[in-house]
């Protein structure tokens, strides 16, 4: 398995976008430098009044297909 950790900054109004049918995914740079691509359903649930604003923690299988995401704040 494969863990990529990134920094996520949006407002509520550009997170109105992810639920748009034609933003299927969202490509994110991971602390290491890799470019992450990741389905916009698996950010909805993080999406506050304010936006997304946090660290996250994407674990995928050695197909990449998600096994973990999770929120990391610390």
């Amino acid at each position: 398995m494969k863990h990529y950790i990134f920094n996520i900054a949006l407002s509520y109004l550009e997170c109105e976008n992810l639920y748009s049918s034609s933003i299927k995914s969202v490509v994110v740079t991971a602390v290491s430098g890799e470019r992450v691509q990741i389905p916009s359903t698996s950010l909805r649930p993080f999406i506050e009044p304010t936006g997304i604003k946090g660290r996250f923690c994407l674990i995928v299988s050695k197909q990449n297909k998600i096994q973990s995401f999770t929120r990391n704040d610390a």
